[in-house]
């Protein structure tokens, strides 16, 4: 009986090629950029981890010289961190949501539909893009107190659903589309409204998911307008709760750190995970080069 014996060669690997000097720099300018990006986390966190009077010593000084979380346990038990967690994500899911849906159909009408005053009326919205939402605070402060909506949810939503920018956004993406789609769909007798929703929604997906993200992030850092619009405590959101993070001392530095780590903690989540439509919705809207 005889025996075949294979020889295995060994795989042949390329020998690296040594980095070259734009390589090299590249690389240290990413790190020095990224280091000056997560610098404030750090010393948020840091900050976070000492007693109140380690966190007032000037000059500071960045790690703690006795580690504690007694800020952290403070926050919790004076501060009304889960309501205003819920307040917050209430808020912000419903203007992303009104958002989205007036964003869509208002770019579409812009980009597929012809009737009078179209260009007066898209110069409006441009036009908004030039004010800052500053200047709106007591015209629409007023406006608010004459509905009888101060101290509610739909006073501190409803003004932030003015997507100027959102509409723009959309209304270049929907140029995009071919119409030889649309026009194929008229052809087989499908009405404006279904080929809209059929049509052009699934393919303005990612266009649409930036969209609702960069929203989400704006209203859930939007300090001024809820705290123009409420005094109710139970109504506060996560910006306007932190800022009352103080007492007969002043201003509580460790818990406001705690806190300010609290609040962006669900950005950083929903930028872990949303990058990827982050980038290619900025890439399909025709945005990326201007």
């Amino acid at each position: 009986m005889s025996t075949t014996q294979i020889r295995l060669k060994p795989l042949r690997t390329k020998p690296r090629k040594p980095w070259t000097p734009s390589q090299i720099v590249l690389t240290l300018l990413g790190i020095a950029v990224s280091a000056l990006f997560v610098a404030p986390i750090a010393a948020a966190l840091f900050t976070s981890l000492k007693s109140e009077a380690e966190a007032a010593e000037i000059p500071p000084h960045w790690l703690p010289e006795v580690w504690t979380a007694q800020a952290w346990k403070a926050l919790w038990k004076t501060g009304n961190i889960t309501n205003w967690f819920v307040n917050s994500l209430v808020v912000s899911i419903l203007v992303t949501a009104i958002v989205v849906t007036v964003a869509a159909l208002a770019g579409y009408g812009f980009a597929r539909t012809e009737f009078k005053g179209k260009t007066v009326l898209m110069g409006v919205v441009m036009a908004g893009l030039m004010i800052s939402p500053a200047v709106l605070g007591v015209p629409l402060f007023t406006t608010v107190q004459q509905m009888g909506m101060v101290d509610t949810y739909w006073g501190m939503i409803l003004p932030q659903c003015a997507p100027a920018a959102m509409v723009y956004i959309l209304y270049k993406f929907f140029q995009g589309i071919p119409r030889e789609l649309e026009e194929a769909a008229f052809i087989d007798g499908a009405g404006r409204w279904r080929i809209f929703f059929t049509i052009v929604v699934p393919l303005s997906r990612p266009s649409l998911a930036a969209v609702g993200i960069f929203t989400f992030i704006a209203s859930w850092n939007n300090f001024l307008w809820p705290y123009m619009v409420t005094n109710n405590p139970d109504l506060m959101t996560m910006p306007n709760g932190i800022a009352t993070v103080m007492n007969s001392y002043g201003i509580q530095w460790a818990q406001l750190m705690a806190g300010g780590l609290m609040a962006g903690l669900p950005l950083i989540i929903v930028f872990v995970f949303f990058q990827r439509q982050i980038v290619a919705g900025v890439a399909h809207t025709g945005l990326a080069g201007q």
